[in-house]
């Protein structure tokens, strides 16, 4: 019986560590992968401070691409452009990859071999060389970065900017860097819609930029989104926010926010390359946009998330449903429940709640940190027979006004209505009768948790 209870034992404990192992194995980091995209065009020949424009980049990338030889889960390639085809004539295909995705230990004594063979000759087809980069990249799930050195702007007649909006838009690449290297000012702002730009208008400038791309690609970087109080305090929690690409407008991350053990908002890991606009999916939402972050540092996000709770009370089995807007627009916010406290923001809002009749309520106000009640009376039980089958329908006495809330469509004898409290009154014809002389009126009242039957003669 022991042994039995042993093997039973082992049994569950080897399953529990497979299934373990499983998951794990489905939560593969994706692989890092870089592409430098160089320009070896004949511009790069040109004087820049202590040398030629080509020396110095060929000297800092090599030293860059010697520094991520022993990072973990990182590919590197290259790919050069402008220095095949001799200018002129104009060879607007000359972009080439020099070197194929490689761990980047491999990758980068090969990268640093094809550098110094580089002669700039020819002409700068970034458009095309971008184009072409996005297609280097393995099919599979990696994360895609592009980092383009340059010194010129397009000169073959395409659009660099709508090719890094639609391979970033196909999630093909992220949002590319690109390193001007001494660029003419007037050039400069042309680059800003293809990738995040930084300007090398020195020389000792070019490798801190280098530093700081490469931090994006392979530094943990931290955030916290702070939803806070009245008070300004991030006490606010248990909402979902939306992490979206601002560039391209889609969904990059969805979490649930969660206050830590010490009561603070939890640590997110977040990709530091994209910028995002979030949003906390509160009611009504609310949002922030162009956020970026620090590269291996952690970021601390405030967003306004003031709230309070809106409770509709109401003694009825019956779990009526209301919907709630905001005053100053006829769009529902949300459809809530009776006796179902729900969250909301700070602030006015309308409230319509699907009883026969619609009870409707104006200008109620949700105060921060407090629930706010709204007592409902409960509805009346009303039977209505009918003498035969026929037309009409029950309106609400207000006044002299008359408002139809409930219509007979020449169906039913019988009638089972809960209604709310006040003035009501029947109005009915047969089906068989001809002449509108023969409609029958009465009226009846309704008030709470009682019934009522009403007999039309």
């Amino acid at each position: 019986m022991i042994i039995k209870k042993i093997k039973i034992l082992f049994a569950v404990i080897l399953l529990v560590f497979t299934s373990s192992n499983a998951f794990s194995q489905n939560k593969e980091v994706p692989v890092d992968r870089i592409l430098f995209i160089f320009d070896g065009s004949q511009s790069m020949l040109s004087r820049w401070q202590s040398g030629r424009k080509i020396d110095i980049a060929k000297k800092l990338l090599s030293n860059m691409v010697d520094s991520l030889k022993n990072i973990e889960n990182l590919e590197i390639g290259l790919r050069v452009y402008g220095h095949k085809s001799n200018y002129p004539p104009q060879d607007c295909d000359d972009t080439h990859l020099e070197v194929n995705f490689l761990n980047a230990y491999m990758a980068a004594d090969l990268i640093k071999k094809k550098l110094s063979v580089i002669k700039p000759r020819g002409t700068t087809p970034i458009a095309r060389s971008l184009e072409e980069g996005a297609k280097d990249f393995p099919n599979d799930n990696g994360r895609n970065i592009v980092i383009l050195i340059t010194d010129g702007k397009e000169e073959c007649g395409m659009d660099p900017c709508a090719v890094s909006r639609l391979y970033q838009r196909d999630g093909i690449i992220l949002k590319p860097f690109v390193i001007g290297v001494g660029l003419d000012k007037e050039w400069k702002k042309s680059f800003d819609c293809v990738g995040r730009f930084y300007d090398a208008s020195r020389e000792k400038d070019f490798s801190n930029i280098l530093n700081i791309v490469i931090s994006h690609v392979i530094d943990n970087t931290t955030a916290q989104v702070n939803l806070l109080d009245q008070n300004g305090l991030p006490t606010e929690s248990n909402v979902n926010l939306t992490f979206y690409n601002n560039f391209t407008g889609k969904s990059k991350y969805n979490f649930i926010h969660t206050l830590n053990s010490s009561g603070n908002p939890d640590t997110l890991v977040i990709d530091p390359v994209l910028s995002y606009d979030i949003v906390a999916h509160t009611i009504p939402p609310v949002s922030i946009s162009n956020i970026t972050l620090n590269p291996g540092k952690h970021t601390i996000i405030p967003i306004e998330a003031v709230q309070g709770k809106l409770n509709v009370k109401m003694s009825s089995k019956i779990k009526y449903q209301f919907t709630v807007s905001s005053s100053d627009t006829d769009s529902t916010l949300n459809l809530q429940s009776i006796n179902d406290p729900e969250r909301y923001i700070s602030g006015i809002y309308d409230i319509e709640l699907f009883t026969l009749p619609r009870f409707r309520l104006e200008d109620v106000e949700i105060f921060p940190s407090q629930t706010t009640e709204c007592f409902i009376p409960s509805t009346g039980l009303v039977n209505i027979m009918l003498p035969s089958k026929g037309f009409g329908g029950i309106y609400v006495v207000n006044g002299d006004s008359l408002n139809q809330i409930y219509h007979f469509k020449g169906e039913r004898t019988d009638y089972r209505l809960n209604l709310l409290p006040g003035k009501y009154k029947v109005v009915y014809r047969s089906l068989s009768s001809r002449e509108s002389i023969y409609t029958i009126e009465k009226n009846f009242t309704v008030k709470s948790d009682k019934s009522k039957l009403i007999k039309i003669y």
